[in-house]
C-alpha cells in the first residue's frame, strides 16, 4: 500500500513539474513570437510581421521615426489553444527619447494545428494608456525643434503645430537656459476623448483644457522623454496668441521636469510655465488674468498662493483659472522685483528639496531674502496694483 501510494505522488509530482513546463514553454515561445514581431516593426518588414499574425498596427505605426521597439512577456494565461499575454512594450522615438517609453499591452494569440503561436490582437492593457497608433494612421511633421505626431489630421495642421513649437523651444531656452534637450514631442489626436484615451482619464477630466504634458517630475537626464498632449477641440477655439503661449507653456515643462520635484507646489510650476508663456508677448496682467481681475476688483483678493487642489481639472473652472492667474503673477512678480535669474534660481532651490515641507519657505529665504508671509503680503499687493 505504501508503495502504491509513494508511486502516485511521485506521479502527481511529475504531473505538476509538467504542467510548470509546460506554461513557462509557451512564454517562452511567445516572447519569440514577439522578439520577431518587434524586429519587424524595425525593419519596416510587412512580410515578416504578418507571419507573426495580424497586420493590425504595422500600417499605424510605420511613419514614427523608432529608434527601438521591444515587448518583454511577463505572463501567459493559456486554454487550448488560445492564450493571453501580458506584456510591456518598450520604445524609443529616435532623436527624441533618451530612454524608453514603457507601455503595458495585452495581446491575444492563438496556436495553429502544427504548434505554432500567432498574434490576434495587440491592445493597451487594463488600466493603461493608449499610444497614438492604437487610434490610427499616425501622420509625422519634422520641425527644426520638434516632432509632431498625429492621428486623424492633415500635414498642413501638423505643420502649424510644428511651426508654433519651433518658436516655443527658442523662446523656453532663452528664459530657462540651454540644461535641457531643446526639443519636443507634440502629439495630436482626433479630438478630445483621443486625448483623453493618451492620458488614461475619463474625457470630462480634460473638457476646455488645450494641452497638457506627461512625464515623471524629478526625472533623471536619461529618462524617458515628455509629450505634449493637445486637444484639438479647445485648442482650435483659442487665437494665435493663445495658441503660442500654450505651447510654449507645455514646452516649458519639458524644459524644466528635471528642475521640478514633489517638492514644487503646483503654483510655481504652472506659475513659472504660464510666465515664460506670456513673456515678450506685451499682455497686461488685467488682459491675461480675468478671473483673478474680477475677484479683485470685488474686494476678494486671495489670502494665500493657490493650493495644488485649486489646479484640479475636475473641478470649478474659474476656481482653475485663478489658480494659474494667481500662480502666474507670483512669478512675474519675482521676475520684475528680484529678476528673471533669481526667479530661476528660486525654482531650482525648491526642486532641490526632497519633500514639500519647508521648501518654498527656505527657497524663498536663501534666493529672494523673504519669508513666506511676507512674501505672500507682497504678493497680494502686486496684485492690487496690477488688477485693482
Amino acid at each position: 500500500m505504501s508503495v502504491l501510494v509513494s508511486v502516485c505522488l511521485l506521479l502527481a509530482s511529475l504531473v505538476g513539474c509538467g504542467a510548470r513546463l509546460g506554461a513557462g514553454g509557451v512564454q517562452a515561445d511567445v516572447q519569440r513570437l514577439l522578439d520577431r514581431r518587434a524586429q519587424a516593426v524595425l525593419d519596416h518588414d510587412a512580410q515578416t510581421y504578418g507571419s507573426t499574425g495580424t497586420r493590425a498596427g504595422f500600417a499605424e505605426v510605420g511613419a514614427v521615426p523608432l529608434a527601438s521597439w521591444a515587448y518583454r512577456v511577463t505572463g501567459v494565461r493559456r486554454s487550448g489553444n488560445t492564450a493571453t499575454a501580458d506584456a510591456e512594450l518598450r520604445y524609443r522615438v529616435r532623436g527624441y527619447d533618451q530612454a524608453p517609453v514603457t507601455a503595458g499591452r495585452t495581446l491575444t494569440l492563438t496556436r495553429s494545428p502544427d504548434g505554432r503561436w500567432s498574434v490576434t490582437a495587440d491592445r493597451p492593457a487594463p488600466k493603461s494608456a493608449d499610444q497614438l497608433w492604437d487610434q490610427g494612421a499616425v501622420r509625422v511633421v519634422r520641425g527644426q525643434h520638434s516632432l509632431v505626431l498625429g492621428v486623424g489630421q492633415s500635414d498642413g495642421q501638423l505643420r502649424a503645430y510644428a511651426s508654433l513649437a519651433d518658436r516655443a523651444v527658442p523662446a523656453v531656452t532663452d528664459a530657462w537656459g540651454t540644461n535641457w534637450p531643446g526639443r519636443v514631442v507634440v502629439l495630436v489626436p482626433r479630438s478630445l476623448d483621443g486625448m483623453a484615451r493618451l492620458l488614461g482619464s475619463p474625457a470630462s477630466s480634460y473638457r476646455g483644457i488645450a494641452a497638457v504634458t506627461t512625464g515623471e517630475t524629478g526625472a533623471p537626464a536619461k529618462a524617458a522623454a515628455d509629450r505634449v498632449i493637445v486637444n484639438p477641440d479647445a485648442y482650435g477655439m483659442l487665437g494665435s496668441l493663445g495658441r503660442q503661449v500654450v505651447l510654449t507653456h507645455e514646452t516649458t515643462h519639458v524644459a524644466t521636469r528635471r528642475a521640478t520635484d514633489a517638492a514644487t507646489p503646483l503654483w510655481l510650476s504652472e506659475g513659472y510655465a504660464d510666465w515664460v508663456g506670456y513673456r515678450g508677448s506685451g499682455r497686461t496682467a488685467a488682459q491675461a488674468a480675468p478671473e483673478l481681475q474680477r475677484a479683485v476688483t470685488d474686494g476678494e483678493v486671495p489670502t494665500a498662493l493657490p493650493s495644488d487642489q485649486d489646479f484640479g481639472f475636475a473641478g470649478d473652472a474659474g476656481r482653475l483659472a485663478r489658480a494659474y492667474e494667481s500662480g502666474w503673477l507670483a512669478c512675474r512678480m519675482i521676475a520684475e522685483r528680484w529678476g528673471e535669474a533669481r526667479l530661476r534660481a528660486f525654482y531650482r532651490a525648491v526642486g532641490e528639496h526632497r519633500e514639500r515641507a519647508g521648501a518654498v519657505e527656505d527657497a524663498m529665504r536663501t534666493t529672494l531674502g523673504v519669508s513666506l508671509p511676507d512674501f505672500t503680503a507682497k504678493w497680494r499687493d502686486y496684485l492690487r496694483v496690477q488688477l485693482g
